[in-house]
């Protein structure tokens, strides 16, 4: 078996070597047709773009993406070459939590928040927003949960993101990239979304960029609709928006989930799948 994986993921050349017959590690951005085209599983992270162009005549049969994102990973390309992909859910989470507890910890110190009369909104209860809520909750916040998903499937505890605008003095965002669909998060924080708050709250993006609309918040923060942002994600990525950067209250290049226990983590994950 041969294994072809992004050099920059740690903890995995013992390990994978005692796996594969042949493992060669490479940068993310040097994985071309000719170089996977007799491999027989990929090990990459978000800079390896997997698709038609990539894998179509190759043997590749299994992708394993040591990251929580996998937008990077066209699935309908590889459930038509019957290629099994897998990426790493939750793998983070912890560290997730701990930049947004820290963020809420700065912002009682710096901005004297009180942490008994802050109602927290959390967009996307899934690995990281379900320990985010648990923090704020410990922390005596009163803590609002919005995801439709899982509403959807008669799952109880949610409300809608026009209860959140009305009523939260602080909105995190914890949601997958989905450009499309009847659950598309593209810009769900978009112009309207702003002009529906009511209590003036601090906004938190540690999920994706895209999922908050740049030139809408720049306009919600000018305006005094939104307090101060916090932002880890950016659209555009590895491009940013230098005036957000600019006026936020905390600017930092998507390193909320950039921890060693994340990415032994991912690691982990990564290597149990391709063993299974």
């Amino acid at each position: 078996m041969k294994v072809i994986v992004d050099n920059k993921i740690p903890y995995i050349e013992e390990a994978i070597r005692k796996v594969a017959d042949e493992v060669v590690f490479l940068p993310g951005n040097a994985f071309t047709p000719e170089v996977v085209k007799d491999a027989d599983a990929l090990i990459v992270r978000t800079r390896t773009h997997c698709n038609r162009d990539l894998l179509q005549g190759s043997q590749v049969k299994f992708i394993a993406t040591a990251t929580i994102g996998f937008d990077h990973i066209d699935t309908d390309y590889c459930r038509e070459a019957g290629i099994t992909w897998t990426n790493c859910p939750g793998c983070n989470a912890g560290s997730v939590e701990q930049y947004v507890h820290s963020s809420l910890l700065l912002l009682k110190k710096e901005k004297g928040l009180n942490f008994e009369e802050t109602t927290l909104g959390v967009v996307g209860v899934g690995h990281v927003g379900s320990r985010v809520a648990r923090m704020a909750e410990a922390l005596g916040m009163k803590v609002l949960l919005n995801d439709s998903p899982r509403a959807d499937k008669g799952e109880q505890g949610f409300v809608g993101l026009d209860v959140l605008a009305k009523e939260c003095d602080i909105i995190t965002f914890h949601t997958p990239l989905n450009r499309e669909g009847v659950y598309r998060t593209y810009h769900l924080a978009d112009e309207d979304f702003f002009f529906s708050l009511k209590r003036t709250p601090y906004i938190i993006n540690s999920s994706r960029g895209e999922v908050v609309d740049t030139a809408s918040l720049l306009a919600a923060l000018a305006a005094g609709r939104v307090k101060d942002a916090i932002i880890d994600t950016w659209e555009y990525e590895p491009s940013i928006s230098r005036e957000l950067r600019e006026v936020a209250y905390i600017a930092t290049p998507h390193i909320a989930g950039y921890s060693a226990d994340g990415k032994a983590n991912a690691t982990r994950m990564s290597l149990e799948a391709l063993c299974r």
